[in-house]
């Protein structure tokens, strides 16, 4: 069994952050392509072209994870494994959200200073 959607994540990550590592990319592909094929939101969110993409693509992978514990037998010998990663991909959301987070307050902020220095500094008015 494998963290599919980890290493999904980082295939995606590396598009967006243009991570150009052929090495670390065929390490993710290879955990990717172990065992059973990846699911459709596994191969959307190693394809992500941008943050948005990332998000929705690691939620919807979850959603399938989540999904996939829950028609679990009791009894299944990888129950416990899949829990664990339930408990582990939560938190890498939660931390990808925070990430989102803070680009976009920093993105408010840079309107936010460059207001700020046209006040310490305006333009000159034009003559005529």
């Amino acid at each position: 069994m494998a963290c599919h959607e980890i290493a999904a994540l980082r295939l995606g990550l590396m598009q967006v952050l243009g991570i150009q590592d052929e090495a670390e990319r065929q390490h993710e592909l290879a955990e990717l392509n172990q065992g059973h094929a990846p699911s459709h939101a596994v191969r959307l969110l190693s394809e992500a072209k941008d943050f948005a993409g990332l998000k929705q693509g690691f939620e919807s992978a979850l959603a399938e994870l989540e999904e996939r514990v829950a028609h679990a037998s009791p009894d299944d010998p990888q129950l416990p494994y899949l829990r664990s990663l339930v408990i582990l991909n939560k938190k890498i959301e939660l931390d990808l959200r925070n990430s989102l987070d803070g680009l976009n307050r920093f993105f408010r902020d840079l309107d936010e200073v460059h207001d700020f220095v046209h006040e310490m500094y305006p333009a000159p008015k034009p003559v005529k």
